[in-house]
Order: C-alpha cells, then sequence, then structure tokens
C-alpha cells in the first residue's frame, strides 16, 4: 500500500462509526466513509463533537453540512509547492482526494526525470489535483472531464499554484468521445493519467459503466501514446474492484506493446490518533524502463 504521509495542510485525525474526522488546512470536517466499520475511541470523543461541520446523510439520498460554526465557502491548502482549492459539496465531497498525493509524487517524478518536452493527458480529471501535479513539473497538460464545473475548478487550482503561465488546455468533453477525435487528429501523449468513475453521463447523457467500459477505453488511449511513452497510470474507487484488475488490463495494453514495469495496490491515509491506516481506492501504474 502506498500511504499518503507527508501532508502538512491535511490530517486524517480519527475513524470510527462509519465516519472520518479530517482536519484541511485550519478547519476540521466529520463526514461518512462506509469503509470504517471499527468504532472511535472514547478519549477522542470532545474532537469529534467540536468539528468545525458535519456532513449528514439524508433517509432520501444526499445529505447536507450541519456547520458548528461559520466556514468560508472555499479555502487553499498546499502539498509541497502546489495548491487547491477546498469546498464541501452537497454529496460529502471538499473537491480533493488527499491520498493522491502519493501519485502526485510519481507524476512529478516522471516528468522530472527525463529532458523530453512531456505531454500528459488527464481523463476524468475532476478537480484537477494530477493535472497541477504534471503542469508543475513542467509538462504540457490536457484536462479533460465532463462536468463543466470540475473544469472551472481545475482552473482555479492552477492559477491558486502560481501555474497560469503554463500550457494547460482545459476540456469539457465526454472523454471516449474526446480520445476518438484527438486518434484522428494525430495528437500523441506521452502520459496518461485516469480516475474512470463507476459510473457516470456524458454531457449528452452517454453512459460509462467501468465494468463494461474500461478495457476497451484503455484500448482506445493506446491510440494517442506516443511511440515511446512515459507513463500509464489508473486510479479506481470501485468498490470490489481489485489491483491485480488494473494490472491485469494493463498487461494486456500498455505493456503488450511498451514493454516496461507495472505496479499495483492500494493507496491510505494514516490515521494520526490511532496509527491505523484508512484504504482508499487502488491504482495500477505502467513506466517506461
Amino acid at each position: 500500500m502506498l500511504i499518503a504521509d507527508d501532508w502538512k495542510d491535511y490530517e486524517l485525525i480519527d475513524t470510527g462509526n462509519g465516519e472520518k474526522l479530517e482536519r484541511w488546512g485550519k478547519y476540521v470536517l466529520r463526514r461518512p466513509d462506509p469503509q470504517i466499520i471499527w468504532p472511535f475511541t472514547e478519549k477522542n470523543k470532545s474532537l469529534w463533537e467540536n468539528a468545525d461541520a458535519c456532513y449528514h446523510r439524508s433517509s432520501k439520498g444526499g445529505g447536507a453540512w450541519d456547520y458548528k460554526k461559520k466556514l468560508p465557502q472555499r479555502w487553499g491548502v498546499s502539498y509541497n509547492k502546489i495548491s487547491f482549492y477546498i469546498e464541501p459539496t452537497g454529496f460529502k465531497h471538499t473537491g480533493l482526494f488527499p491520498e493522491q498525493a502519493v501519485n502526485w509524487k510519481w507524476i512529478i517524478d516522471k516528468i522530472s526525470s527525463t529532458s523530453k518536452k512531456v505531454n500528459v493527458l488527464n481523463l476524468f480529471a475532476y478537480t484537477g489535483g494530477a493535472t497541477v501535479a504534471a503542469a508543475y513539473a513542467g509538462a504540457s497538460v490536457c484536462h479533460v472531464d465532463a462536468a463543466k464545473g470540475m473544469v472551472q475548478w481545475a482552473k482555479e487550482n492552477i492559477s491558486l499554484s502560481g501555474l497560469s503561465d503554463r500550457p494547460v488546455r482545459f476540456i469539457t468533453d465526454d472523454v471516449i468521445k474526446f480520445i476518438q477525435r484527438e486518434k484522428r487528429r494525430g495528437n500523441l501523449y506521452d502520459g496518461i493519467i485516469m480516475d474512470p468513475p463507476s459510473y457516470g453521463r456524458g454531457p449528452k447523457g452517454e453512459i460509462w459503466k467501468i465494468e463494461d467500459s474500461l478495457y476497451q477505453f484503455v484500448e482506445e488511449c493506446m491510440g494517442v501514446l506516443s511511440p515511446e511513452p512515459l507513463f500509464f497510470l489508473i486510479n479506481s474507487y470501485t468498490t470490489g474492484f481489485s489491483p491485480t484488475v488494473i494490472s491485469n488490463i494493463l498487461k494486456l495494453t500498455v505493456k503488450s506493446k511498451y514493454k516496461g514495469t507495472i505496479s499495483c495496490g492500494e493507496v491510505g491515509i494514516p490515521v494520526s490518533s490511532t496509527g491505523l491506516v484508512l484504504p482508499c481506492g487502488i491504482y495500477g501504474r505502467w513506466e517506461a524502463n
């Protein structure tokens, strides 16, 4: 397991009873996590009760935040030299997955290790954590997501990180149709990053189901890889998906053509008050030798 244990502006304080207690900068949030099936320790009870905001699920679906004090609509946090806006949303998310810091470091290292100009494609790119990391490392980045609001958020994260002058293209589009057009245009990328959802819809109602679509989509992406690519990264938060599934897909596609090395596993975050580690999804990486 890769553990994101070098944050300063983020801390997973405690976990228990289906919830996690997190510090984002100077604000403490309490929100649900279905993997936390153990109890919290009584010694931390006051920490839980004094959280600045708590997300409550609704029996009708969704939920809402209960604020103990007035918080800004959004605020910034930094990871090393890159920064991101945090904003509690109606779907319990904050706009950032802090465990992905392990992949941001890897992306930065891969891009920084070469002297050639690197083009990176970030698909299902959300608010652009990986986009910011790749741009910071000096790559040209194409950021693609079907949600206009997420693309705008990513632009703001680039600006917050002081990278507005970097060559980043922001595209609001269905990722499959975008890849098909890029193939026809002959555009190529040295690195591809994707964080596919379990289920989703494109701007025109296109349906994505990861179990039906992922392998074929990775095959499509092979058509936009450069002759000597640097890396291919797949993240997944789909319940029940094994890292070996991602590894097998990469072996049958990218590795079969470009050789290289594959690694896969879980990503997690340490719980500062207990020493536990919260698992937070899986990854599969291919990299050139």
